[in-house]
């Protein structure tokens, strides 16, 4: 009994960890991310991989706001 009390609470503990970013664009769309998007400085470019698991890059220019949840 403790030790699956013991998993629940790992476990619990665990997801508590990870975080939710939202991507704010100057057209108004919102972009949910589950890693914190990086800026390729060569490029200008905004990198992020959405929900389903596919990598994506925007502008800088076109992004207004980076909000994590």
């Amino acid at each position: 009994m403790k030790t699956w009390l013991l998993i629940l609470i790992c476990s619990l503990g665990l997801a508590g960890c990870s975080s939710e970013y939202l991507i704010a664009t100057t057209d108004g769309q919102l972009i949910a991310t589950d890693e914190k998007p990086e800026l390729d400085d060569d490029t200008g470019m905004l990198e992020f991989e959405d929900h389903e698991g596919r990598s994506q890059q925007i502008p800088q220019s076109h992004v207004k706001q980076i909000i994590e949840r």
